[in-house]
């Protein structure tokens, strides 16, 4: 990776190290539109145009942009947003490209709306080689526009960059970034070190950055709620418990409450990576839209109550509802006192 580089690679926040998994994580791989990600995670700078896809695609911070500390600064405290990309007129603070923008980031730029304007100025995309980048994040904000049709109104304008002179958008109390990308690039990488201490460091959080922002966008508005995608449990659950045991991120918990078992979400934590949804052998998980509050997004929800299945031969806890319940031992034997399936099978 290059050392001046605007996307860092915190491995920790991987979920492939946070906990392995059968079929490996590679979502920041499959969505760089310029194959720059190699199978170790590394950027390849001849390539990398810092389009922010692997940030926005990554569902737990395992790449990350250095700018990121200024940006929640300056969203929260500038008394009118106006972002821009690089090819757009440098009117605001400037981001590496709108694909940067995950579903988090969206929810917290509307939040946000209902209190202060929010602009956000390109390019022509059609003419920016990161133009497919920028389509995934618009479609984003497309799905959460329908979601949430009464949500705060921001602005997405295109303006191209024709040499207009650098607004500074005035900030409480707050530092002020270099008004260009360009600029920023420039800046030698011990400077930058100097100004954004940590960030260059190797980071592991449960929360991703822009999650955070969106529960503390949420602070002003309790009473508000959002669309969020929320796990949910159908009744085929056999309260087995697996989908716990493999959560990257700690989101889900099973306890035992005697013979029965709860299922319990963290939707602050929740990433929606789907490992719970693919290791379900019940078919029991899946993930809709739900209207959330902060105080439902930042607590405990119970998501199930029931008692484990067990199997009707040998007593082992079995994982499906296959009926008779039989593990996968027992269904494949024969019955106690009946010859054995395979030489009957000969005869």
């Amino acid at each position: 990776m290059a050392a001046n580089s605007q996307m860092l690679h915190h491995p920790y926040n991987c979920l492939n190290v946070k906990k392995p998994f059968a079929r490996a994580c590679r979502i920041c791989i499959d969505a760089c539109p310029h194959q720059a990600i190699s199978e170790f995670r590394k950027l390849d700078p001849a390539v990398c145009t810092e389009c922010g896809v692997c940030m926005a695609a990554c569902p737990s911070d395992g790449f990350v942009d250095r700018g990121s500390d200024g940006l929640h600064d300056y969203l929260f405290q500038a008394e009118e947003i106006v972002l821009n990309c690089p090819q757009a007129a440098p009117l605001g603070w400037e981001i590496p490209c709108l694909g940067l923008a995950d579903r988090d980031l969206w929810l917290t730029l509307m939040l946000l709306a209902r209190s202060k304007p929010v602009r956000i100025l390109t390019g022509v995309c059609a003419e920016c080689e990161d133009r497919q980048a920028c389509a995934r994040s618009v479609d984003i904000f497309g799905q959460l526009h329908e979601e949430w049709p009464g949500h705060p109104s921001l602005q997405i304008q295109v303006r191209p960059d024709r040499g207009e002179e650098v607004v500074k958008p005035s900030l409480r109390g707050a530092g002020r970034r270099p008004a260009g990308l360009k600029e920023w690039r420039a800046l030698g990488w011990k400077k930058m070190e100097g100004l954004l201490p940590g960030l260059a460091a190797d980071e592991s959080y449960d929360i991703p950055r822009t999650r955070q922002w969106l529960a503390e966008a949420l602070e002003g508005c309790s009473e508000e709620e959002i669309p969020f995608q929320a796990l949910f449990v159908r009744d085929s659950c056999t309260s087995c418990g697996v989908c716990a045991a493999i959560c990257p991120q700690g989101a889900l918990e099973k306890r035992e409450k005697g013979e029965r078992v709860q299922l319990v979400l963290q939707p602050l934590k929740c990433v929606q990576c789907r490992r719970c949804v693919e290791i379900c052998q019940s078919k029991a998980l899946d993930f809709v839209s739900k209207p959330f509050s902060r105080r439902v997004l930042t607590g405990k929800v119970l998501l199930h109550e029931g008692s484990p299945r067990y199997c009707s031969r040998c007593g082992k806890q079995i994982f499906d509802n296959s009926e008779p319940p039989l593990c996968i031992a027992c269904a494949t034997s024969a019955p106690e006192g009946e010859d054995d399936i395979s030489s009957s099978a000969s005869e």
